[in-house]
């Protein structure tokens, strides 16, 4: 990295720890599948017809798209970031209407809890100066955005984040379509791999409105996997329990930091 560049996210920075690895991205991926459904703005997902057509591919490319405005240079990821913008703006004009500022905040939330969980879960705990960090670069993403009403710091984010909770999931027939989609392009034994995965990072209320119980089995798995990253058989379990069709993409997320 050239040190007279200037990155998004600096060299050194904890977010990079977190996005150079596809196993702490999967499990964000698990985490936002289960929250997504829930989120009462889900309606727009659907408005265009791709988010059920192929629900994998669409939620995964939310999560990669995140990824690379992480390890891009700041005038790259300020580009991409209004990429999104437009591309949102395209859809309201479609529909008349307009996304609620809050459904836009959900989903920056989602990228802040999933990143600090799934990196707690598979490596170690964040520090207090390292959750500020994370909660400093999804800071700027979302004033980019030109998002309102956002947190100041990642204390303030916490009361936030619990007030979303309460306020913007319930459980609908959208939700239940979804993990229907979920089911269908994932074949039964991914699919219950990733329900598994959900219940060890999402929050409590999510667990709540989807009925998730204790996970004992993911918990041996994932014991015996990260006996397999000590002796280098990651690879190996991974190509077998992902989908081929994103086998070469999942790869290509992890990255020497």
């Amino acid at each position: 990295m050239n040190s007279d560049t200037q990155y998004f996210v600096q060299n050194g920075s904890v977010v990079r720890e977190i996005w150079g690895k596809s196993d702490t991205i999967l499990f964000i991926f698990a985490g936002a599948s289960a929250e997504f459904a829930l989120n009462k703005a889900v309606d727009w997902l659907y408005f265009t017809g791709k988010l059920p057509a192929d629900p994998i591919g669409r939620l995964f490319s939310t999560v990669t798209y995140a990824r690379q405005i992480v390890f891009s240079e700041m005038d790259v990821a300020n580009a991409a970031i209004d990429k999104i913008t437009a591309i949102h703006s395209a859809v309201e004009k479609n529909r008349n209407a307009k996304i609620p500022d809050w459904a836009y905040r959900d989903v920056l939330f989602m990228l802040i809890h999933y990143s600090v969980a799934s990196f707690e879960l598979l490596e170690r705990k964040l520090s207090a100066a390292e959750k500020e960090d994370l909660y400093e670069v999804f800071l700027r993403m979302g004033e980019r955005m030109n998002l309102k009403d956002l947190p100041t710091d990642y204390n303030d984010w916490l009361i936030k984040q619990h007030e979303h909770l309460q306020a913007d999931l319930v459980k609908s027939d959208l939700s239940v379509d979804l993990f229907k989609q979920y089911r269908k392009h994932l074949g039964s034994f991914r699919y219950w791999l990733l329900i598994e995965s959900q219940k060890l990072v999402v929050p409590a209320r999510v667990k709540e409105l989807l009925g998730l119980k204790k996970s004992l089995w993911l918990k041996i798995i994932l014991f015996f996997y990260k006996l397999s990253r000590a002796i280098k058989l990651d690879g190996l379990v991974k190509s077998i329990v992902l989908p081929a069709k994103y086998k070469a993409e999942i790869k290509a997320l992890d990255r020497n930091i």
